[in-house]
């Protein structure tokens, strides 16, 4: 079996798996940023599956959701609030597009590659972004595609959103 199997076998059941690492790990993120630009990937054949290289350009992010219903920002008015602004759910929604999109967001110079799960606990879910600084010279060397494209996640063009749009069964 290769190297990336016994990986791929730990994160079916992390909490077994890894046994008191994984514990260490969830009390070590909860005091970091929301968005934590990390040197390598924490499931390395998760990111080599999506597309991950270890190459200059590349850029990992660890991204941390609060685990509530998501829901839009509060309208900002005077006076009384009308029945119809209200604040509604936003339910089309995973938590992995919403990841990405705050890292895009954060990294606003680089393009959202994809996304991947990493950890969750009761109040929190971690996601590890992949992101892709377009002007790069080797990305624009090797992946010319991605030069061209601009806002990749907020149309829709990454897994978790082609998977909320209905076009990406899983």
């Amino acid at each position: 079996m290769s190297m990336y199997k016994y990986i791929r076998e730990l994160y079916n059941k992390p909490k077994e798996g890894l046994g008191d690492l994984w514990k260490e790990r969830l009390i070590k993120w909860r005091k970091e940023p929301v968005s934590q630009r990390i040197k390598r990937p924490t499931r390395l054949d998760r990111a080599r599956s999506l597309g991950y290289k270890a190459k200059p350009g590349f850029i990992i992010v660890r991204q941390r959701l609060i685990r509530t219903a998501r829901q839009r920002e509060k309208a900002i008015m005077g006076g009384r609030r009308s029945k119809t602004q209200r604040r509604r759910k936003i339910l089309e929604k995973s938590y992995q597009l919403v990841a990405e999109e705050r890292a895009a967001r954060h990294y606003s110079n680089c393009e959202v590659l994809n996304s991947y799960w990493v950890a969750e606990d009761g109040k929190y879910k971690w996601f590890e972004v992949i992101l892709v600084d377009a002007s790069h010279p080797s990305i624009k060397k090797n992946m010319p595609w991605i030069t061209g494209q601009r806002k990749r996640v907020n149309r829709g063009l990454t897994a978790a959103g082609r998977r909320s749009r209905g076009i990406l069964r899983q």
